[in-house]
């Protein structure tokens, strides 16, 4: 790749007259953008599916929420103008925006709301966050702009929730037919999608503020080669990359036709052990996995330096973190003792599952190097996001896998018995059940570290790291998200 682009570069210098017609092309394309993402969306209904792509690509430009997440956390009213709480923290009335359309013509109202959260908490509904919805008592449209939702239990997140891609609201005639067709309220519609290259939304101008939205089209393109992602930047190919590999950042930080936006997140990167596959139900052996492992060395190989260690599913900077990285601490011979102690003959082999992104390949190099010394035995099996979905997610066929966990707050999955890592414990479900129906802050802050160390005691991961978000764009680009809560991209608040 050095090799052509220094051709093409010298290339460049004997063709100038040639090359400024693309140049001035290229900047006068103002009403356009094209962004880049590593991984394709397997569809684009973020209430059928776990993958964040959907989200990245549909969530505030084409479908929208009650409530908006924005980069510093805060939530905001989106489609309900305003809410109130009761007392005892279970009952919301949301007052909703008036004369809002989809983009089929059919009115928004307080019915399409019910409609959508009664679908998304159904028996049938593969919503990820299905428990969200299951736990309201009551939803209720008293008028066309009226909801009134009654929760079983408290939850200190609902408004949050609210906001998340699992709440949008669906138009009730499309539904069923999102993940092709998607229906929304939001300021773009779907103009097209060529199946493993890219997704272009276009503005549409039925939109409520539609002479607020300043980008006419814009183009998400898939790339999931690091080099790749590089080149295309370097080329102008690709106006904008968020979370784009880590290693693109020393081409671009001293290059004064970019910019770098180095992010927080609320994600967690983690080696997700299989729980009930044998030998990993043991706790030995999983917190022999966790020993075995230098966090430091994996943040440097898996992303480049840019990242955190963490101990539980929890990182520095949340309400009530704690920190837990001692309690698994590297320790390579207390990992060999407990293999010892568990019975384990090494070598031990297992299958590290990794799928497409450059943290997930390049960590699990790092880790299966760690891994040896101890003698277990990782055999690296690459495979394609669809497969991770399927097999790993889905069916729960693995040993070990590399992922990063975007969702802001999502210890409640550790309580769900069939989620991907066959978890199960009833101390955890207990002071979790305390969490969600804590009036008291103050309580809840102390349970969210009681939950911290429970997982971190019980090692039911090896927890890695917190990454940091790298976007590399145009320098002209305005309106990038400096911190990532969630993954979205939106392109509404996008200008040149």
């Amino acid at each position: 790749m050095l090799n052509r682009r220094t051709i093409l570069s010298t290339a460049a210098l004997a063709a100038v007259p040639l090359a400024l017609p693309q140049a001035a092309l290229a900047q006068g394309r103002k009403d356009s953008i094209v962004l880049a993402m590593a991984l394709e969306p397997p569809g684009l209904d973020p209430t059928a599916g776990a993958a964040s792509a959907i989200a990245e690509i549909t969530q505030y430009n084409i479908y929208e929420t009650l409530t908006k997440i924005n980069s510093d956390g805060s939530v905001t009213p989106l489609l309900a103008e305003s809410w109130e709480v009761s007392p005892d923290l279970r009952t919301y009335t949301f007052k909703l925006r008036r004369g809002v359309k989809f983009q089929n013509g059919e009115p928004f109202n307080a019915q399409a709301v019910k409609f959508s959260f009664s679908r998304a908490g159904a028996e049938k509904s593969t919503n990820k966050d299905k428990r969200t919805f299951s736990s309201m008592d009551s939803i209720s449209a008293m008028d066309d702009t009226t909801l009134v939702i009654v929760n079983k239990e408290l939850d200190p997140d609902f408004l949050f929730l609210m906001g998340q891609a699992t709440a949008i609201i669906v138009e009730p005639k499309s539904a069923d037919s999102n993940a092709t067709k998607p229906v929304g309220t939001g300021p773009y519609r779907l103009d097209s999608w060529s199946k493993g290259s890219s997704v272009t939304l276009a503005k549409w101008d039925g939109y409520r503020n539609a002479s607020s939205v300043k980008l006419k089209k814009a183009t998400f393109r898939f790339i999931s080669d690091p080099a790749a992602q590089v080149a295309a930047l370097l080329a102008g190919d690709v106006d904008a990359f968020p979370r784009v590999t880590p290693r693109s950042v020393p081409q671009f930080k001293d290059n004064a036709r970019y910019q770098v936006v180095v992010s927080g997140s609320r994600a967690k990167t983690i080696l997700a052990i299989n729980n009930k596959k044998k030998p990993l139900d043991d706790v030995r052996v999983r917190r022999a996995i966790a020993m075995a492992i230098d966090r430091k060395a994996v943040i440097q190989g898996a992303g480049d330096g840019y990242g955190s260690p963490i101990g539980s599913h929890y990182v520095p900077g949340a309400p009530g973190y704690v920190d837990t990285t001692g309690v698994n601490g590297y320790n390579p011979d207390r990992a060999r003792a407990l293999l010892k102690e568990a019975g384990i003959t090494t070598p031990l082999e297992l299958t590290l599952t990794l799928p497409p992104p450059p943290y997930a390949r390049q960590g699990g190099e790092v880790i299966a190097a760690e891994l040896a010394k101890v003698g277990i035995v990782a055999k690296l099996q690459n495979v394609e996001w669809a497969q991770w979905l399927s097999g790993t997610y889905g069916a729960k066929n693995y040993d070990l896998t590399i992922i990063s966990h975007v969702e802001p707050f999502d210890l409640g999955n550790f309580a769900k018995p069939d989620y991907y890592w066959n978890y199960q414990s009833t101390k955890f479900n207990d002071l979790y059940n305390q969490y969600k129906t804590s009036p008291r802050q103050a309580d809840r802050v102390k349970l969210v570290g009681d939950l911290q160390r429970l997982i971190a005691e019980d090692s039911v991961h090896a927890f890695l790291y917190q990454p940091q978000w790298i976007t590399v764009a145009n320098k002209n680009i305005r309106g990038l998200w400096k911190d990532m809560p969630i993954f979205v991209n939106d392109v509404a608040a996008l200008s040149w």
